[in-house]
């Protein structure tokens, strides 16, 4: 193992029920005069939206809002948000919403300023060099869900709409300049996107952990990280209103996307083509495809949960951590197969070739070759 690596740390969070009150306050300090809010079209309509912008117009500051956004964000909604961004005449981005409106929001900061396509910038090696960095907009993240952590993350997934593959697209300055963390803005999620959401943070929290790179700081965020979880995401599955446990369920959010820094795996590789072609809810596939994976990753990774799970208070070592995903599963009502979810078994080859060149796949502890992939969608479906 290589002790060599470069890291970097969240920005800005404001943190506590109420706090977004200051939405305006932040939007003004960095620079925005006419911003953007982007959102996804379910939240739209809802109240917590409508006082957002009630607050910015309070302010001084306009109620634009752009909500052509897609449960999986692709190409097209990126060039609708970057033209409503530029023909408004705005200044920056308030990203607000589950992980689709703060990947797309971040997305239109960033591409509202260049001149080459979104393909260019995607995470491989310096290619984010590429961009135009004067032309990036300011960015204030106020995530409604606990799970995607994209308003601590430096970059967005997005769908491309003609090969149906997702790509992450990564600039430092995707990094939102503030970030509000505000409880009581997820006090109204259903059961449903509580448990996908709650999964997903688990799933970046778990993936991280097992990651074979070097990056101790992560590895610690991680490990606590799923600790949140265990106690807090129950709680809000069963009582939405639990004000603690939805702070709490924020914090571990926030922490699997600082911790991801040291890689992902299999889990979000299989996923990541499920979501693109079947559109299916991230978090959620993440939690299906979840055991398959861990027993595949055993050889590698059994010291280690073991580590995690007396950690965790689990006696049993990987076994007894293993049987805790499971009741977990249970208990939030996640699926055991992705037929479930409407995934058939038609693609298998299709998705597996996409899984193994997906940028998560070389975070995996065991390689994930193509007969591997092919395997693992088997079981999953």
């Amino acid at each position: 193992m290589s002790i060599t690596a470069n890291w970097s740390y969240p920005t800005a969070i404001k943190f506590g029920a109420g706090r977004i009150s200051e939405l305006a306050d932040h939007c003004t300090a960095v620079g925005m005069k006419k911003p953007l809010l982007v959102t996804d079209r379910g939240l739209a309509p809802m109240a917590i939206t409508q006082n957002a912008l009630d607050i910015m117009e309070a302010a001084g500051l306009g109620r634009a809002i752009f909500a052509e956004v897609d449960p999986n964000p692709n190409d097209k909604n990126l060039e609708a948000g970057v033209k409503a961004f530029r023909d408004g005449g705005h200044d920056g981005v308030v990203a607000f919403g589950g992980g689709s409106g703060l990947d797309l929001g971040k997305a239109v900061a960033f591409m509202a300023g260049q001149t080459r396509p979104v393909w260019d910038f995607e995470d491989i090696g310096d290619w984010w060099t590429r961009a135009n960095s004067d032309g990036i907009a300011p960015i204030v993240a106020v995530p409604t869900t606990a799970g995607t952590g994209s308003e601590v993350g430096r970059a967005s997934v997005i769908t491309n709409s003609e090969t149906h593959t997702k790509k992450v697209i990564f600039h430092p300055k995707f990094l939102p300049s503030v970030t509000i963390c505000d409880p009581e803005l997820t006090v109204g999620m259903p059961r449903v996107i509580t448990a996908g959401t709650g999964m997903d943070a688990f799933a970046h929290c778990l993936e991280a952990y097992c990651s074979p790179f070097y990056h101790p700081m992560s590895q610690g965020i991680a490990l606590e990280g799923m600790r949140l979880v265990k106690e807090f995401l129950p709680r809000a599955y069963r009582d939405g209103t639990d004000i603690e446990a939805r702070a709490n369920m924020m914090s571990a959010a926030a922490m699997g996307a600082v911790a991801f820094q040291k890689g992902l795996g299999a889990i979000h590789s299989l996923s990541h083509p499920v979501g693109a072609i079947y559109n299916t809810h991230h978090g959620m596939t993440n939690a299906v495809v979840m055991p398959p994976v861990l027993r595949f990753n055993r050889p590698a990774i059994e010291g280690r949960i073991a580590a995690a799970a007396a950690y965790l208070g689990m006696a049993g070592g990987f076994d007894g951590f293993y049987d805790y995903v499971l009741q977990l599963r249970s208990e939030l009502g996640v699926p055991d197969k992705l037929s479930a979810l409407g995934v058939g078994t038609d693609r298998i080859d299709e998705m597996s070739e996409m899984a193994i060149v997906d940028p998560t796949a070389g975070g995996n502890p065991v390689e994930l070759t193509l007969e591997a992939a092919k395997r693992l969608f088997a079981e999953c479906i």
